[in-house]
């Protein structure tokens, strides 16, 4: 049960005041966005902060209940009608990369001897979507603030790098600067979060003059990867389910629960809301502010997650997670030329 009573009030109003400056902050810098200003700002601020006194309840409260809140919302922004019709092309490259990665945060979980936690984060956000997905990983799998923390931070340093080498990297390898489809798909699947994939596909515009068109396509690829969320989140919590509860059968102790979260379940009936509503004709701009609730709220939780994070600890220990995250971006960025080389898109 959810308990609002006056401290965890005071926690939450708290996350909310810090994150406005934060979100708008990454209004401004997209490349670096507010999820990371916001990590940051907590951060520093604990390093100072150590006692949170009355406070503390709300800002669990907010990492915990506010970011399941805030993946339910970035369901209204997904209208699956758009996705089927346009990113049928992509999706084996989308399938391909997604798997190929989640299998390099398992051999390296294992080979770097690593917390189960901050690899699965990592992969999946590295694979599906960045923050999102990693939002919308950690409630399933119990991964604890520093873990989702650390996670961002990784996958955000090599958003970074990709949105500044690839529009290069592009014309280096040949794609075809008529129109945007080969880049774009290339954007789309190698590069996790959509604030680089927007920079490296618009930079590919306005290198080429295409107007839109390889934002366009990027765009709608990178929407299609975000369904991915729904069956490994539900993948994920039945294998972690069934191995935290000793390999129990159903009856004997497995949360069907668990295998479906409800914040997941009220994620899939946004998203078909959206596809059922712009279906009868209700103009899809009618959900843009949703989408930009769910993006403020993502920065308020990851306000409150800086918050209960030891930005030293993280430092010392992200060694692993790192040479994880760069082993898990090489892989996507080689598997989706591979891939369209082979199915004649590139």
């Amino acid at each position: 049960m959810l308990n609002l009573n006056k401290k965890t009030i005071i926690g939450v109003i708290l996350c909310f005041i810090l994150a406005i400056p934060s979100f708008l902050l990454g209004n401004l810098f997209p490349i670096i966005g507010g999820p990371i200003i916001a990590i940051l700002l907590g951060m520093i601020i604990a390093s100072f902060w150590k006692d949170k006194g009355s406070a503390e309840e709300g800002i669990n409260f907010t990492s915990k209940y506010i970011l399941q809140l805030a993946v339910v919302f970035l369901g209204f922004g997904l209208n699956l009608g758009v996705i089927v019709a346009t990113g049928i092309q992509s999706l084996p490259i989308i399938i391909g990369t997604i798997s190929i990665a989640l299998i390099v945060a398992y051999i390296m979980m294992k080979v770097l001897k690593m917390e189960r936690n901050s690899a699965i984060l990592i992969g999946v956000g590295s694979s599906i979507c960045g923050g999102s997905a990693i939002a919308a990983t950690a409630p399933v799998i119990g991964a604890n603030d520093e873990e989702v923390a650390q996670s961002i931070s990784i996958i955000f340093f090599f958003n970074v790098i990709a949105a500044i080498i690839f529009p290069m990297l592009g014309r280096m390898l040949g794609f075809s600067t008529v129109n945007g489809d080969a880049f774009g798909i290339f954007a789309g699947t190698a590069i996790n979060d959509t604030s680089s994939v927007t920079a490296a596909a618009a930079t590919w515009d306005n290198m080429w003059g295409l107007g839109s068109a390889t934002l366009d396509k990027a765009a709608t690829v990178k929407l299609t990867r975000t369904l991915a969320i729904i069956p490994i989140t539900l993948a994920l919590s039945y294998i972690i389910g069934k191995k935290d509860n000793g390999e129990k059968s159903n009856e004997e102790g497995f949360s069907l629960k668990r295998a479906f979260p409800t914040f997941i379940a009220f994620f899939i009936l946004a998203s078909i809301i959206t596809t059922v509503a712009v279906f009868l004709g209700v103009d899809a701009s009618l959900f843009i502010p949703m989408k930009e609730i769910s993006k403020f709220l993502i920065v308020m939780a990851m306000l409150a997650i800086g918050l209960n994070s030891d930005i030293v600890k993280l430092v010392r220990t992200g060694g692993k997670p790192l040479l994880l995250g760069a082993s898990c971006w090489i892989a996507i960025t080689i598997v989706s030329l591979i891939l369209q080389h082979l199915l004649g898109i590139w």
